[in-house]
């Protein structure tokens, strides 16, 4: 039973590094745990942080495998991008796994983010529904595409705009991959310090700013709902 616990642990993550990073450096902070009980873990992901193990020894240290030196029946329920910050949950019983990852499969769960992107975005809020498919000449790279994309839906709220750059909250309504980078790409409002979408912009801003801000979820065991937050660090 236990080996069959801990199968998600091998599931490995194509890990993409841009030419100024051509070393995977994550960084040493300790596990800041935002929640715990018996069934259920979150904790703050640091950007520059894989959330499962790449492909190789050097990429192998990730939020999963340092969570579980604290919690060594910890099981992956999502993911968040390397350079992305922010709430990540994960479940302590198999039984917890499959109820939290059936949440986020019918999109029961409601994630917030917040973003600061370049430019000073008009409407204080509206929607972005662009369909996405992966770009695959320039993988992991994903894209527009009207013809062929799965259906992307992104809500967003304007918090604030100085000196030419725009602070959002956004809110996913679907779950694809880079949705939210590319999004506000499409939207003329790129990510600041995105190594994929905006590199010209990372110079300026050494991290990605992304951070998963909150998330709710139902607890797998008594259905009440559970919020867990995370500070942006920026």
């Amino acid at each position: 039973m236990k080996a069959k616990a801990k199968k998600p642990f091998i599931i490995q993550e194509t890990v993409f590094m841009p030419p100024f990073q051509s070393e995977y450096n994550p960084p040493n902070d300790p596990i800041e745990v935002v929640y715990e009980d018996a069934h259920v873990v979150a904790v703050n992901k640091p950007t520059g942080l894989l959330s499962v193990p790449g492909k190789g020894e050097h990429l192998s240290d990730c939020m999963l495998s340092r969570v579980m030196v604290a919690f060594p029946d910890a099981l992956l329920v999502h993911r968040l991008d390397r350079d992305t910050s922010g709430v990540m949950v994960f479940a302590l019983t198999a039984h917890a796994q499959r109820s939290m990852s059936m949440q986020f499969e019918a999109r029961s769960t409601k994630k917030t983010y917040v973003a600061c992107v370049a430019g000073e975005v008009k409407e204080s809020e509206g929607e972005i529904d662009l369909p996405l498919i992966v770009d695959w000449p320039n993988r992991p790279k994903q894209m527009v595409c009207h013809e062929t994309g799965k259906p992307a839906v992104t809500e967003y709220k304007r918090m604030s705009v100085a000196d030419g750059q725009s602070r959002l909250r956004l809110i996913p309504k679907t779950g694809r991959s880079h949705q939210l980078r590319v999004h506000c790409l499409a939207i003329g409002h790129p990510i600041l310090g995105d190594p994929l979408y905006a590199p010209e912009t990372v110079a300026d801003f050494p991290r990605l700013l992304l951070h998963s801000e909150g998330l709710r979820i139902n607890h797998p065991e008594s259905g009440k709902g559970l919020r867990f937050r995370a500070k942006c660090p920026f």
